[in-house]
């Protein structure tokens, strides 16, 4: 194993095709051993920019290293990759599929289709292992190729669009497959356009629209992006608000009587304005303040084009 600080490098990474740009002067790092999202709507360049790192579509412009090569063919037995369009071999037995992929990655016969049992086993498909892959359902299908794209236990795994089509149940295995192979050590790559993954099991993420990348950090740097907002009712003078500590403004809420949507300074406290309500006898009649999601932050940042995006 070579010796590298980030398991993908990118500087201005450029893709167009004729008069389309694809993918606009990308540049980030994905630390190793991180669980990095590509987040974003249909269409705003998640697949070019994986396919890039992947060495399956060339950079019209830029530079880019992986695992410390500058290619990931250079290191592609120490690489995992879940494709966005799935598909399998029906015919085959399904712990078959399994094997068989890993030792295209170099796995020897008997190590490989252990290796496959055990992943079916550990993540719910032990009774289909015998079973053909066309007897499966397409959650169950896409768990196998997921499990055959990781069966070699590779260094850098990178799934496009890895939630699609699964219901609550195996997306919820899917983060488990996640989160296992980070724990083992793996540094994890993957796209959706589902704002709620990302939310729970990432270190780090792109926010990527219209081919351009619009945020790259961690998720407090994320919705450190949004104001602190709080939405007060019952107030019969704003300006007692305006005048308390760490109000920066507060507005009426689409014209309604009495409530205010009070924007707060970074480090002012919400339970501290609630406090203070009441010290200045300001009577309210409800006080909600919620942390801001990655939906919030994505909508602030992109606007309208957002609405494609799912959020569930």
């Amino acid at each position: 194993m070579s010796d590298y600080q980030y398991a993908v490098e990118l500087n201005n990474l450029t893709k167009r095709y004729g008069d389309f740009t694809a993918v606009k002067e990308v540049s980030l790092q994905v630390p190793r051993g991180a669980i990095y999202g590509f987040l974003g709507p249909n269409g705003a360049g998640k697949t070019t920019t994986l396919r890039m790192i992947l060495d399956i579509v060339k950079p019209t412009s830029g530079s880019l290293t992986v695992l410390g090569a500058p290619s990931a063919m250079d290191v592609r037995e120490r690489i995992g990759y879940l494709p966005e369009e799935k598909g399998l071999y029906k015919k085959m037995k399904t712990w078959a599929v399994i094997a068989y992929f890993a030792r295209l990655k170099g796995v020897g016969g008997k190590e490989a289709k252990q290796r496959a049992y055990e992943l079916l086993e550990r993540y719910g498909l032990k009774d289909f292992s015998d079973k053909k892959v066309e007897t499966l359902s397409k959650g169950m299908g896409q768990k196998v190729q997921v499990l055959a794209s990781i069966a070699h236990q590779p260094e850098f795994v990178i799934l496009d669009e890895p939630f699609s089509g699964l219901d609550p149940s195996n997306q919820q295995v899917m983060e488990d497959v996640i989160s296992d192979l980070n724990k083992a050590g793996s540094t994890i790559v993957f796209s959706t356009h589902v704002m709620s993954h990302a939310e729970r099991i990432c270190d780090r993420l792109l926010l990527i629209a219209k081919a351009e990348k619009i945020f790259d950090g961690t998720i407090p740097e994320a919705k450190a992006i949004i104001p602190k907002m709080v939405n007060l009712s019952g107030v019969d003078d704003p300006n007692k608000l305006r005048a308390l500590p760490g109000v920066t403004s507060a507005e009426s809420t689409d014209g309604l009587p009495g409530s205010y949507d009070v924007c707060m300074a970074d480090d002012a406290d919400p339970q501290q304005l609630l406090r203070d309500c009441f010290r200045d006898d300001i009577e309210l009649t409800s006080f909600n303040y919620r942390e801001p999601t990655l939906h919030d932050v994505f909508l602030h940042l992109v606007g309208e084009d957002a609405k494609v995006a799912s959020f569930r």
